[in-house]
């Protein structure tokens, strides 16, 4: 079955073209990464453009959540899981010896597949990163819980229920929930792992038109399975496959006319 990208009702600019220019926000170069003895990345090297989504697709096991998790260093915590090569951010690498994965992660924040709602009320969630990091006026607090919620398109949705627990939420509205969490503390990059993979068709419709709303403001890499979500929210997009990238380009390139027969066979439903 072929795989039609679906024209969007969003008001917003074309995706960039193959012959325009965007400053990378993330540079990789020669990334590798391993767990233990398994070589699960390899050679990766890409630009990713800022204030544009990238969109992260391949089979199972191609590396996709391993690559983006390595961005923010969320690899870390496995046991002998280590990357070799280059990821900067503006230029520095985010590898390099003394880089505080503290301050990394606020600057680039973090969705993941299955909503993660803290159990606290849906002020708090909003409000935790920030309490994390210091931040103890209330009137700071309420600004920014507030500001956030708007962001992630939650606010007329949950402000007249602040203070009840956020498992009150539907799906679709904890995810948007954690969404508003990592925009709190004011990150440059999202990336988001699958963020609407367990979610209904309407709150997956309203999670692809938050994204194409945040990208205004911020670098989004999303990784997804789902190829019409991938034609839909993205400028650019990256085919992985066994640990290695396969392709990287313009999104309408890769869906209409890839490079490689075998993203089109992954693409068009051939493969995988």
């Amino acid at each position: 079955m072929t795989v039609t990208v679906e024209p969007t009702k969003m008001t917003t600019p074309p995706p960039a073209t193959a012959t325009t220019y965007v400053q990378p926000k993330i540079k990789v170069e020669n990334f590798d990464f391993f767990y233990g003895d398994a070589h699960v990345l390899h050679d990766i090297t890409l630009d990713i453009p800022e204030q544009q989504v990238t969109a992260l697709i391949g089979p199972s096991g191609c590396g996709k959540s391993t690559f983006v998790r390595s961005i923010n260093r969320m690899n870390d915590i496995i046991p002998e899981a280590h990357g070799e090569g280059t990821i900067e951010i503006d230029g520095q690498n985010v590898y390099a010896p003394g880089t505080d994965p503290v301050e990394l992660r606020r600057r680039v924040g973090m969705v993941f597949q299955k909503s993660n709602p803290f159990p606290k009320s849906i002020y708090e969630n909003v409000a935790y990163g920030l309490r994390i990091g210091g931040v103890r006026g209330k009137r700071a607090l309420n600004e920014t819980v507030e500001k956030s919620l708007h962001r992630a398109a939650l606010w007329d949705e949950v402000k007249d229920r602040l203070n009840e627990s956020a498992f009150a939420l539907s799906g679709g509205q904890q995810q948007r929930l954690c969404i508003a969490r990592a925009l709190a503390v004011d990150p440059e990059i999202l990336l988001m792992d699958e963020p609407a993979s367990a979610l209904d068709p309407i709150a997956t419709t309203k999670i692809e038109e938050l994204i194409w709303e945040l990208k205004a403001n911020y670098t989004i890499v999303i990784v997804t399975h789902n190829m019409q979500q991938a034609a839909r929210v993205s400028d650019r997009t990256a085919f992985f496959m066994l640990g290695k990238l396969v392709e990287f380009g313009d999104t309408n390139t890769i869906f209409m006319n890839p490079r490689e027969k075998i993203t089109e066979d992954y693409v068009t439903g051939r493969f995988g």
